[in-house]
């Protein structure tokens, strides 16, 4: 029990570190996200560029996604109680599903403006559109720079990370709108080039919708072969059995692994289940784990059985 506890216990400080490594630096792009935010919107409307207002609206979204990410790393930070023995780990997994939900909606509303705009154009600032495409360019490379030299196993970080990263796509985008049609002065170029941008932020939040789901249905985690790790426990010095074998996330970074674990009869349990442990944390970085170890039937017991024409119970 106590070596459980232990592993439990250095499991959350890792975590907590983690967070607070990451929610540092989403304090700093949170900052430059908000001032491009003035940037971008005030441009559109100046210039009448969609493509500008759209990358401003997501930018808009960037600020809301980090700021959703810094809450749900404090919140994760929770201690736990004896309705929620976990804490709140898992805010982190909401705040995540939460961005991808919101880079589909930014996506769809970007794809709608755009077919409104190809079917009446309006004049758009080519000069003024690409001048501030490059400074959005410049802050979002800055802020997504940040961003990526945090913990990428941290899907909370990831959420934000994407949107920024988006946002960096997006400016290209405006700059290549404003050329286009600073050069041919092509208008629609400028909402084609918005859908483009809506597509590729639609792509982003794969990612970001798809990995909370798995925890939240309590999948295993991404890289662990249950089976794999199943065989490997079995494998193991006086383990005849393992069944009832269970893997999840409880949030990014913290797998957690029960199972009933049926060993030869008379040898130590407790040295058997330290082992396992050991076992898990070294090879497969699962360090909190609950194993229900049994003694299996002895060789003379088996032999009583088959005479009275029973079978023992082996789960």
């Amino acid at each position: 029990m106590v070596l459980v506890d232990h592993h439990h216990h250095h499991t959350v400080h890792s975590l907590e570190l983690r967070r607070s490594r990451n929610r540092s630096k989403m304090w700093v792009a949170l900052l430059i996200n908000a001032a491009m935010v003035l940037v971008a919107l005030a441009g559109g409307l100046v210039t009448g560029s969609l493509a500008l207002l759209a990358e401003g609206g997501h930018v808009l979204s960037d600020v809301g996604a980090i700021a959703i990410g810094i809450a749900a790393t404090r919140l994760a930070a929770a201690d736990p109680t004896p309705a929620r023995t976990f804490g709140l780990q898992r805010t982190e997994i909401l705040g995540a599903l939460l961005n991808g939900i919101g880079l589909l909606v930014i996506s769809l509303l970007i794809v709608a403006g755009a077919i409104a705009r190809l079917s009446h154009p309006s004049d758009v600032a080519g000069a003024a559109v690409l001048a501030l495409g490059a400074v959005g360019l410049a802050g979002n490379v800055a802020a997504t720079w940040i961003l990526a030299s945090g913990e990428r196993s941290d899907v909370n970080l990831e959420g934000v990370l994407r949107h920024s990263a988006a946002d960096a796509l997006s400016s290209l985008g405006v700059i290549a709108a404003g050329l286009v049609v600073l050069t041919t002065g092509w208008d629609r170029a400028d909402a084609l080039i918005g859908i483009l941008i809506a597509v590729l932020i639609a792509a982003s939040s794969w990612r970001l919708l798809r990995e909370p789901l798995q925890v939240l249905m309590e999948a295993a985690p991404a890289g662990i072969d249950v089976s794999e790790v199943g065989r490997t426990m079995a494998a193991e010095t006086d383990v005849l059995e393992v069944h009832d074998l269970h893997v999840w996330a409880v949030t990014s970074g913290f797998p957690a692994l029960s199972a009933h674990v049926v060993v030869r009869p008379g040898c130590e349990r407790d040295d058997a289940r330290e082992r396992l442990e050991r076992m898990l944390d070294e090879r497969f970085q699962i360090r909190h784990t609950t194993l229900q170890v049994v003694e299996g039937a002895s060789a003379s017991d088996l032999i009583e059985l088959e005479r009275l024409g029973g079978a023992p119970d082996s789960g």
